[in-house]
């Protein structure tokens, strides 16, 4: 494993396991515990993703040391707000089981979420949170957050794969120090991304799959990336990306497959902004 460097001095790791879409207590405890096993040290759930207390409950019972593990969690829509960010940070603890986090991300740039942002600001210099970040924040999204906070962020996680490759988001972030970390970065499947002839045929000169070739094109340009699965033994291969690299020209060969946009949300698409909002996790 190698880690990464963010804007406060804390190290993250360049690989950790999402657990989105995984909704099942039972399975996800177990999901987790396979990837602890395998080798993960980076967890990555949100309070949307209703599944902290399975997640809580596995590091509890994983046996690895509170301090040798990185876990995320997300700030929903419906709590963008000053005291809705203190409130849901207490409760995503609460069900999580821990003391502190190393990471807390605004979901969505959506709602009072300036407001909820210098609730995070404090909760970070209090000590409870190691660092602070924001999710699928756009790059005028994201220019406008940095010059108006007096933290600017360390993470930007928003989708990234070989399809979608958004070369201007990083650059900004490089210039304001923020670490990018990829939602999404097996495009979910499409484009048929398992067996894409181009990821493929790079593959087979290292005797990787076209999945690894994925993960080590994000890596190699400093993405943090958080592929999920429920079966141990495709997490080990996620995780077999640290005994090669790509060439220039295959980096080459894989910027040709950038199509430039979103085929998975719209965050431009006023509907899915209603759609969001409208997604309650509580009372």
């Amino acid at each position: 494993m190698e880690y990464i460097t963010l804007n406060n001095g804390i190290k993250m790791p360049l690989e950790g396991f999402g657990v989105f879409q995984v909704p099942d207590a039972k399975q996800c405890e177990q999901a987790v515990l396979d990837a602890i096993q395998s080798g993960y040290r980076l967890l990555d759930t949100a309070a949307a993703y209703m599944n902290e207390e399975a997640v809580g409950d596995a590091i509890r019972k994983s046996g690895i040391k509170r301090s040798d593990l990185f876990i995320t969690t997300k700030l929903w829509v419906q709590d963008a707000s000053y005291e809705g960010a203190k409130k849901a940070f207490e409760v995503s603890m609460k069900k999580l089981g821990l003391e502190y986090l190393d990471l807390y991300l605004i979901h969505q740039p959506m709602g009072d979420y300036m407001s909820a942002w210098r609730a995070m600001e404090e909760l970070y210099k209090e000590g409870v949170i190691r660092a602070i970040g924001v999710c699928n924040c756009y790059p005028h999204v994201l220019a406008d957050i940095c010059e108006t906070v007096e933290v600017v962020p360390a993470v930007n996680q928003i989708e990234l794969h070989p399809f979608f490759q958004q070369a201007d988001a990083l650059k900004l972030m490089k210039e304001y120090e923020i670490v990018p970390e990829a939602w999404g970065p097996f495009a979910e499947g499409n484009h048929g991304i398992f067996t894409h002839p181009v990821l493929t045929a790079i593959g087979e000169k290292y005797g990787k799959t076209a999945a690894q070739v994925a993960l080590r094109w994000n890596v190699q340009r400093g993405v943090v990336v958080i592929p999920k699965s429920v079966h141990k033994n495709r997490m080990e291969q996620n995780m077999d990306i640290w005994d090669f690299a790509l060439r220039d020209a295959d980096m080459a060969e894989i910027a040709k497959l950038d199509i430039g946009h979103s085929e998975i949300v719209n965050h431009f698409d006023p509907s899915f902004v209603k759609m969001l909002h409208s997604m309650k996790i509580h009372e």
